[in-house]
């Protein structure tokens, strides 16, 4: 799972609207294939990990660090449906989703299909994976913090900090964006007035 982590650590900023996820697929203490969310959103990494592993992903272990989804916006067929239809035996989620395309559906789609499901490994160190995709999904904004370069976030916001702080999130949030960055100063002296700066 560390692995798993680490290659959708590796995507952080480039994967809105979607979160940055990371998937390893392993058999018999051989790693089979590895993958993360392309940038963009798509492919999801379990769509590009499957097929990669070949023909020994039959019987394999999956580790992915957000439940796969259960279903898709797109109609294209779910992480989940994939996972079982490829033979995996066993997936390890670190967190769960509550995005109306997984929560719960996409672990009890799996379980349907007869493969075993672990969650909550490593879960503290996934959440910051999705932490602005699921802050975007409970208040419509994306999520902001101070950052001095702003690796790993998805743009800067720039505003007036006169400005109607929400509506301008809001517009963000309606684009896809889900985690953005501000400098110390002004505007986030502003945000954080109106607690709409992550500490």
């Amino acid at each position: 799972m560390a692995q798993a982590i680490a290659l959708a650590m590796g995507r952080m900023g480039e994967t809105w609207p979607n979160p940055a996820v990371g998937c390893v697929i392993v058999k018999d203490g051989r790693v089979l294939s590895e993958a993360a969310t392309a940038p963009g959103g798509r492919p999801h990494a379990e769509e590009q990990a499957v097929p990669a592993a070949g023909p020994d992903v039959a019987g394999s272990t999956a580790y992915v660090t957000l439940e796969p989804c259960g279903a898709r916006s797109s109609g294209r067929q779910s992480c989940a449906h994939y996972l079982a239809e490829a033979g995996v035996a066993r997936v390890v989620v670190a967190c769960l989703d509550p995005s109306p395309f997984a929560s719960g559906r996409g672990t009890e789609r799996l379980r349907q299909a007869g493969l075993t499901v672990e969650t909550g490994l490593m879960c503290d160190e996934g959440k910051v994976l999705c932490e602005g995709f699921l802050h975007r999904l409970e208040t419509g904004r994306p999520m902001v913090r101070i950052s001095e370069d702003g690796q790993g976030f998805d743009a800067r916001f720039v505003a007036s900090p006169r400005a109607d702080l929400v509506t301008e999130l809001k517009r963000l949030g309606e684009a896809g964006y889900t985690r953005l960055w501000t400098g110390p100063g002004e505007l986030a002296d502003a945000l954080a007035e109106q607690g709409l700066l992550t500490s």
